[in-house]
């Protein structure tokens, strides 16, 4: 009986190969549940680039969902989390509290915004704070540096970017003398961009301090994880005294650290309550990075807040591990809810479809939407790029845009009618909605707001206005590069 064998050529085997290797990849995708377009998009590149394409995907373009390991992370709420202990005075205040705000803050209250909040992440009211809005590391610096060396008990920084420079081997000094003198000190960097040397670890760590850095996956089902970032700037001093903002520990914020010569940024201090919802978010990245658990009462004193400002404050928390897209629904919901005027500040403008389409739609509804960005890109000229044909876009639909001049622009706030605000670390772009880790301070004052709108008028000063006759003007190419660069939107 003769047996027929089927030999293929060489072309066979690749066309069969690449077939397999479509299949897997649309399945790959579809697992995602991504929008038809992004999985179309994402498809077309495999298809062109079999291999490079796969790659950069399986790098930057892999959600967690379908592949993570989200179950051994934990998590702030909820009676299983081992931060409950500690958090649980505040936690069943959450009900008193709203009404606090009803009855004390009723210009600044908007409820639907504060269950939203309190629903969609690990987001806790807070009623008793003292807050202040330091501009710029000149402001922010001295006063984060003197509370370090003032600490008591405990003392956790958590920074995406960590330098070697004047002002932080000041802070390094102050931190050893602080962990000899007994006080507790953790420290936690994001993996990519920790840039200190070997000596200035080990001094630290010989003289007890805590460093690591955190966001560190090694392992081969977790490959996907190397495109998040930990972009959370936060400290906490003695769990009473929280900050919380866009400034790094980083040597382009101090002058003449960048080559435009000065940096623009907001950062919060807040006295109170908000101090132990940071600690919370803290100790949540401490635990995930080192599985050491931080909820002693050392780290969450339970001291009468009523001495303090009625000042409602919600700490919310974004991440790509999180169920909903935290940063993305608190501005589009704050966004949608304007009656009169919404102030946005963000390095550069790289909104999603929905958030795009909110602010187009607010804006010819009537209400007053200004946008305010970097003019110069510095190290991040491709999100600049992009961010110009996004303004471009929301100023034919009425939006006022401002380019900063001044140096390097790096605040991230919103200030809905001057009555509710919010400031943090979360740029208007993609990736902090979907790929970052961020923190937001959610401020229902409407004397912050409208301490935050005159520091958005003072910022005026030193911007230009971007408008589409401008953008039109420029050079073909530099629109095309700029088109080009908007098609990166997803992982810049």
């Amino acid at each position: 009986m003769a047996i027929n064998l089927i030999i293929f050529s060489f072309p066979q085997i690749i066309r069969i190969l690449y077939v397999i290797y479509m299949v897997i990849a649309l399945g790959i995708l579809l697992l995602n549940n991504r929008t038809p377009q992004s999985t179309f998009a994402w498809l077309f590149l495999m298809m062109v680039f079999p291999i490079g394409g796969f790659l950069i995907y399986m790098f930057f373009g892999r959600s967690y969902k379908p592949f993570s390991n989200v179950n051994r992370l934990a998590k702030i709420g909820g009676k299983s989390s081992p931060f409950e202990p500690a958090l649980k005075p505040l936690m069943t205040a959450q009900k008193d509290y709203v009404e606090i705000v009803k009855r004390e803050k009723p210009e600044s209250h908007r409820q639907k915004l504060l269950s939203m909040v309190m629903r969609n992440s690990p987001s806790m009211l807070t009623a008793y704070n003292r807050v202040e809005i330091l501009q710029d590391a000149s402001e922010k610096y001295p006063r984060l540096l003197e509370d370090v060396r003032n600490a008591k008990s405990s003392i956790h920084l958590l920074y995406y970017i960590w330098t070697e420079d004047e002002y932080t081997l000041q802070l390094k000094d102050a931190l050893i003398e602080r962990s000899k003198a007994g006080v507790k000190v953790h420290a936690l960097a994001d993996a990519s961009t920790l840039n200190v040397s070997k000596e200035y670890l080990q001094e630290l760590r010989e003289a007890g301090v805590q460093i690591f850095p955190c966001n560190v996956y090694m392992k081969f089902d977790r490959l996907h994880s190397l495109n998040y970032r930990n972009h959370r700037k936060i400290s906490v001093i003695d769990g009473t005294i929280g900050y919380i903002g866009g400034l790094n520990l980083d040597k382009e914020q101090l002058p003449g650290g960048n080559r435009l010569g000065s940096w623009r940024d907001t950062h919060l201090r807040i006295e109170g309550e908000a101090a132990r919802a940071i600690q919370a978010a803290f100790s949540l990245s401490w635990y995930n990075t080192t599985k050491e658990t931080l909820h002693d009462l050392i780290y969450f004193p339970r001291e009468d807040p009523s001495q303090l400002p009625i000042t409602p404050v919600q700490i919310t928390l974004g991440g790509p591990d999180a169920q909903w897209k935290v940063i993305q629904q608190l501005y589009f919901f704050m966004i949608i809810t304007a009656q009169k005027k919404i102030q946005i500040q963000s390095p550069f403008f790289i909104p999603d479809e929905g958030l795009l389409e909110a602010i187009k739609a607010v804006a010819l509804s009537g209400v007053e939407i200004e946008i305010m960005c970097s003019k110069h890109g510095t190290d991040f000229e491709l999100a600049h790029r992009a961010s110009l044909t996004y303004l471009a876009e929301v100023v034919q639909a009425g939006v006022k845009v401002y380019l900063y001049n001044k140096g390097y622009f790096h605040s991230k706030t919103i200030n809905v009618d001057s009555q509710v605000c919010a400031i943090g670390t979360a740029n208007i772009d993609i990736r902090s909605f979907s790929l970052n880790y961020e923190a937001m301070a959610v401020i229902y004052d409407a004397e912050v707001a409208r301490e935050l709108a005159t520091d958005f008028e003072n910022d005026l000063k030193s911007c230009d206005e971007f408008t589409l006759e401008i953008y039109q003007a420029s050079p073909l190419w530099r629109r095309l590069l700029n088109s080009a660069a908007r098609l990166a939107s997803p992982v810049l």
